[in-house]
């Protein structure tokens, strides 16, 4: 997914070896290394880069709620492992949005709309479930 990238401001050109400068380019965890020269799980939740990655976040989720309306967001992977994301990426995308879309959702209860994964290891475990089904061991 392309983004908004403004690289007077931005000079990094991300890392994705197709777009450069889009979603995973500019917001994944190898991006994030790539840019600061060390790991997101290295970065003291002070640091200036989770500003910058929440308000990439927030751009990609900008666009995935106009296109497709999702009932939740559930956010997880190793960049949101550092929780202060959570709380700049819903008020930079309410900015973002600036009430466009006016849903509770989105107004009054976004702490209840882009939410951590409950499952600790859900990625893992969906897989393994995935592939259980497909093999016929579950039913």
């Amino acid at each position: 997914m392309r983004l908004p990238h403004d690289s007077q401001h931005d000079q990094f050109s991300g890392i994705c070896p197709y777009h450069g400068d889009c979603f995973e380019g500019l917001a994944s965890g190898p991006a994030v290394n790539a840019r600061w020269g060390i790991p997101g799980e290295s970065i003291p939740p002070n640091h200036e880069a989770w500003k910058l990655e929440a308000h990439y976040i927030a751009l990609g989720l900008a666009n995935i709620i106009c296109t497709l309306s999702p009932e939740r967001i559930i956010l997880g992977g190793g960049v949101m492992k550092q929780t202060i994301l959570f709380q700049i990426i819903r008020r930079d995308l309410q900015q973002l949005l600036n009430e466009y879309i006016s849903v509770k959702e989105l107004t009054d209860t976004v702490d209840e709309y882009v939410v951590p994964p409950k499952l600790r290891y859900s990625g893992a475990l969906g897989a393994i479930a995935l592939a259980s089904m497909a093999s016929g061991s579950i039913s």
